[in-house]
């Protein structure tokens, strides 16, 4: 099993940034898509952003132009840059990543979830 590790949640004000981080262990083969995904109280996850091993990207409408992932394929990394937060998006954040482990096998991969509370 492969856990991915997420770091930068908090507490922020309406209008204010966070950057949410997440990092896959180095003993793997390599990875294809990372996303994140998001889950508020009472509803289904949902997909927030998605980017790909060459950097295309893709968002849903209520973040569009408010929020920016990111890669680092040589660390193993991902990152969700959110700006104009709203209290509408609070919810706790997962990332989830498609890996290819060091047999070649696919797994998807999640982390153990990031609280983002915005205040209004």
């Amino acid at each position: 099993q492969v856990r991915l590790v997420e770091s930068g949640g908090g507490l922020v004000q309406a209008g204010g940034s966070l950057r949410l981080s997440c990092a896959a262990p180095g003993s793997i083969r390599s990875i294809n898509d990372m996303a994140w995904y998001r889950q508020a109280p009472e509803k289904q996850r949902e997909l927030v952003a998605r980017v790909t091993r060459g950097g295309s990207t893709d968002y849903a409408d209520s973040v569009k132009d408010r929020f920016t992932i990111s890669r680092e394929n040589a660390m193993n990394t991902a990152h969700l840059q959110m700006n104009s937060l709203k209290p509408e998006d609070t919810a706790v954040y997962y990332c989830k990543a498609d890996v290819i482990n060091n047999n070649g096998i696919p797994i998807g991969a999640w982390g153990q979830g990031t609280q983002v509370t915005v205040s209004s």
